[in-house]
């Protein structure tokens, strides 16, 4: 039994094939164990941080991709206390099939471990969202969303560099020097991008508007749905999806029409010319009285002109941030309520005969 065991198979023995075939075993079964008490772990420093989250979305989302990276970690570690058999030895431009076979272990390794980090960065950003979400203000929410999509872009690039460094075996600050001069032609050939970036930061913290406003913009009128690291999504008065670079948001003249405080609406009327001065004087001192709602302010009603084929009086008045629907509601009235004086004393508009 002695003999079978220290029987060298592949540079060695059965003994160590066994030990470390036990010893990955052994994790695939305990992986979810430990990767549980390590996820409790994180989730209990959470919480002691003043976090509120909750247990089953945490578990879901880093339990999985934490388990992959203890698994593979630990098959990783034991593998390697073999020696590389010599009879599988060979070479690819140069690099021996032993560093080679490494270094794509070692890839995959600092994938799984930065997958997790993602997977972190995902749900403390669904933490802060829900946090955000009890408070009235819109802009909370998408700058959530977009530090969390910057925060992965960053771990992306780091996750990058570091297989540059350890699974390309390449010096990461002579690299970086190296490709100064292709930096430089890709950020002349990204200057829009780069450009629509910076634009971004401005909107987040200058904000102009934020998600949820009403906007007018290069002719455009909708509500912002979205503010990315490029562009500006606006859901159109006519429903249509419109993108809009960021930089054209910041360099255009933007009205913000959820920011007004008061809505306007101007009456133009033209009237019969052959109405007489008693009959104007008369409605425009009863339109004074009469159009006064609660929710009307500032009214203005004069006879602004006065021409050959018709008397103008313009009826300007504002309303306070009430409702479309109400606002409508009131604009019908006082048209009506002005037709019905008109009527009422005779004065017909211009172009309509007098009976």
């Amino acid at each position: 039994m002695l003999d079978t065991l220290n029987r060298t198979i592949l540079d060695n023995t059965l003994k160590d094939y066994l030990i470390v075939a036990g010893f990955i075993l052994l994790v695939l079964i305990l992986r979810k164990v430990a990767s549980k008490k390590i996820t409790r772990l994180i989730f209990y420093l959470f919480r002691k941080m003043g976090r509120k989250i909750n247990e089953k979305e945490f578990f879901d989302l880093v339990l999985a991709p934490l388990e992959n990276f203890i698994f593979f970690l630990a098959s990783y570690l034991a593998i390697n206390s073999l020696e590389f058999p010599r009879e599988l030895m060979f070479k690819i431009m140069k690099i021996k099939s032993d560093v080679l076979l490494d270094r794509a272990a070692s890839g995959v390794l600092i994938y799984f471990f930065f997958h997790t980090l993602l997977r972190v960065t995902d749900y403390l950003a669904i933490v802060m969202e829900k946090k955000a979400k009890t408070t009235e203000d819109y802009s909370d929410d998408q700058l959530i969303i977009f530090f969390r999509e910057f925060l992965k872009v960053i771990l992306i690039i780091i996750c990058v560099l570091v297989m540059i460094r350890y699974v390309f075996n390449q010096d990461i600050t002579k690299l970086l020097a190296g490709l100064s001069l292709v930096g430089a032609a890709i950020a002349l050939a990204a200057k829009e991008s780069i450009e629509n970036l910076i634009a971004s930061f401005i909107i987040f913290f200058d904000r102009p508007f934020t998600v949820g406003d009403l906007l007018k913009v290069q002719q455009i009128n909708g509500t912002v749905e979205k503010i990315g690291l490029r562009s500006t999504r606006i859901r159109t008065t006519d429903r249509t999806y419109v993108t809009i670079p960021n930089k054209q948001m910041v360099d255009s003249i933007v009205d913000n029409l959820s920011l007004r405080n008061k809505r306007r609406v101007e009456l133009v009327l033209e009237l019969h010319p052959r109405s007489t001065v008693d009959q104007l004087k008369l409605v425009l001192k009863e339109m004074e009285s009469t159009l006064s709602y609660p929710g009307l302010e500032e009214k203005t009603i004069l006879l602004s002109d006065i021409r050959m084929d018709a008397y103008v009086v313009s009826i300007e008045y504002y309303t306070g941030m009430i409702t479309i629907a109400a606002f409508n509601a009131l604009k019908q009235k006082v048209n009506f309520d002005v037709l019905q004086l008109l009527e009422s004393h005779g004065i017909a508009v211009a172009g309509k005969d007098k009976k």
